[in-house]
């Protein structure tokens, strides 16, 4: 639009009517950009998809699932034990890192003094704790966990070191949902005479529940996929049978998979297939619950 001056002449338009209308080809390149890289990644997703299910697909059957592994008869050779262990590794990572993951980040964002120097050196220890490769947190679990605590090297010790493979991930991912509550519930609930720790339990931990839900599960969907701080700790890659305690040896499907590929006959290409789309039905299953989770609690709150 062309801006009338007060002797009746048109005013040639200024830089921010310029800036105005050049926006709009910027964000339209943008979105174009933005939506190529989305096709790009679900066509490369899609494709992976694609083939290890066209090439596992003759061995989802039972015999995956029941059958122990064997390296002498893939024909009847499965993945239960793998399972078994995937899934107890799961279970206690969750119950070692959520719990200490969230009490973390409840002190960092509710009661730490950010002008102490010891608070901000934790803080930044968090972070850069969160970028360190995840053969180092192997190592740490084989020299602490393993021989100085004296744990062994059973089903503990890898949940322990998964635990703290994922700890700074949930910590951050707890921190931000909770510094995402609006103040004025904290206030509010402060000014009707509730304690602070009333006001975290009942209002600030309710309200931040689908960002810390989130958090976790793609905290541990990372450590169901690690393979390496399982080798430092020698879980073992051929197990036949499934844990019956904590101190157990284990194995996990990430180290069956690697064993499979790596043997000589084509029968197990085809088993480690069929072994990849279980983990990736596992990892399914605790992305939906995480979804769940994040859609119950924000229709109450």
């Amino acid at each position: 639009m062309t801006v009338l001056t007060s002797i009746g002449k048109a005013a040639s338009p200024g830089p921010r009517q310029l800036a105005g209308r050049r926006r709009p080809v910027r964000e339209t390149v943008f979105l174009i950009a933005l939506q190529f890289s989305l096709v790009i990644a679900i066509a490369f997703l899609a494709v992976l998809l694609a083939y290890v299910i066209s090439k596992g697909w003759a061995r989802l059957d039972p015999r995956l699932w029941e059958n122990m592994p064997s390296i002498r008869r893939p024909e009847n050779a499965g993945a239960q034990s793998a399972i078994v262990g995937t899934i107890y590794l799961m279970g206690l990572t969750a119950l070692f890192v959520i719990p200490t993951g969230v009490l973390a980040a409840i002190y960092l964002e509710e009661y730490a003094d950010r002008d102490k120097w010891y608070n901000r050196l934790l803080e930044l220890n968090i972070q850069n704790l969160a970028g360190i490769p995840s053969i180092v947190y192997g190592i740490l679990g084989l020299g602490i966990i393993a021989r100085v605590i004296g744990l062994g090297f059973g089903l503990i010790t890898g949940a322990l070191t998964l635990a703290l493979l994922v700890l700074p991930v949930v910590i951050i991912s707890a921190r931000e949902a909770i510094r995402a509550v609006p103040p004025s519930i904290r206030e509010g609930s402060l000014a009707l005479g509730a304690t602070q720790w009333q006001t975290i339990y009942r209002q600030v931990l309710p309200s931040s529940i689908p960002g810390i839900a989130t958090g976790s599960i793609l905290a541990l969907s990372r450590a169901i996929g690690e393979a390496a701080p399982l080798v430092m700790l020698g879980a073992a890659t051929f197990v036949a049978f499934n844990p019956e305690s904590l101190t157990d040896g284990f194995t996990a499907l990430p180290l069956q998979i690697y064993n499979w590929i790596g043997q000589s006959r084509p029968e197990f290409g085809v088993l480690a297939s069929s072994a990849i789309v279980v983990l990736l039905a596992l990892l399914l299953v605790m992305n939906s619950v995480a979804i769940l989770l994040r859609n119950r609690y924000q229709k109450r709150w």
